[in-house]
């Protein structure tokens, strides 16, 4: 069984490969040099990047596993690829907690203006008087998708002593009772939030799932957290409302990355991490084991 990585996992997730196939790690490869490699091999692995797309599951005459070490499966054809045959696994528990402390990382970060502050003690500014915060305690806390890391983030919010509003196109009813949160519609959330964050997937039903008029659905001031994917928001839709003040923002994703020129960079209402929520030691070492075995036992079926 031979199994081509194509993104930097785990160690631990390599060698517990190699403990019963031949591996090799190539990352950095365009295309048409993965169209090349590929044919030889039975398995591909891959994180958020390269994607896996038509072309090289056509060249992959032999592949019989695509394995994404990580949530997100937008970076693969997964219906082209289970049409010829070929399974495709992920590791969506792997980064749950990381993701989760993220987003309050960021919120936090907002709620107490942290990097206005740091800027200025960098920059010899004591600005004491011109920074005021919010407390978490009483606020609003609106889910938008409330899956593993959306539900996690429940309990996280509500030991803050906030109210969690959660939203989902499925019945999490039963999820919601045990975290202490109140299932309503999606404009609930965004009516009522101060802050709100994003969970879903990439689809074609999501794309710009926040765009102007969502906003406009907004509180003054709420603030907005996408660690999910980056076309979930419109961000010519986010530019304009925060070149208005009408809201804040923090971002972990975007529509392209890096965001090369992308005038969000010049907006000192939102706060930027380089979509790292999912980036820690124990996230990554979860998903590279998790992988590897996901990948092992479907090639050994």
């Amino acid at each position: 069984m031979n199994v081509l990585v194509l993104a930097k996992i785990h160690p631990d997730g390599v060698a517990l490969l190699r403990e019963k196939c031949d591996v090799e790690v190539k990352t950095g490869l365009s295309e048409e040099e993965i169209v090349q490699e590929i044919r030889e091999f039975n398995a591909v692995i891959v994180r958020s990047k390269p994607a896996i797309t038509q072309k090289i599951i056509d060249a992959g005459v032999n592949l019989r596993v695509i394995g994404r070490a990580g949530v997100g499966l937008d970076n693969v054809d997964v219906k082209y690829a289970e049409s010829k045959g070929i399974t495709v696994v992920n590791t969506p528990g792997a980064s749950t907690e990381s993701v989760a402390e993220h987003v309050f990382a960021l919120l936090l970060s907002k709620a107490r203006d942290i990097p206005r502050a740091d800027r200025a003690m960098r920059e010899g500014r004591w600005i004491k008087k011109e920074l005021m915060g919010t407390e978490l305690k009483g606020k609003t806390f609106g889910i938008i998708g409330f899956g593993r890391i959306g539900s996690r983030l429940g309990e996280i919010a509500a030991a803050f002593g906030m109210k969690v509003l959660a939203y989902d196109v499925i019945d999490i009813s039963e999820r919601a009772r045990e975290v202490g949160a109140e299932v309503c519609t999606m404009d609930s959330v965004l009516n009522q939030s101060d802050f709100i964050t994003l969970h879903v997937p990439l689809l074609p039903s999501t794309r710009n799932l926040i765009s102007e008029k969502e906003i406009e659905k907004m509180k003054p001031e709420a603030v907005i957290i996408n660690t999910a994917r980056g076309g979930v928001v419109d961000e010519k839709a986010l530019h304009k409302a925060l070149s208005e003040n009408r809201i804040q923002a923090a971002l972990d994703v975007f529509e392209e990355e890096p965001p090369t020129g992308s005038p969000l960079l010049t907006m000192d209402n939102i706060v930027f991490t380089p979509h790292v929520a999912g980036s820690t030691e124990e996230a990554q070492r979860r998903a590279g084991i998790e992988v590897a075995q996901k990948v092992v036992e479907a090639l050994t079926q």
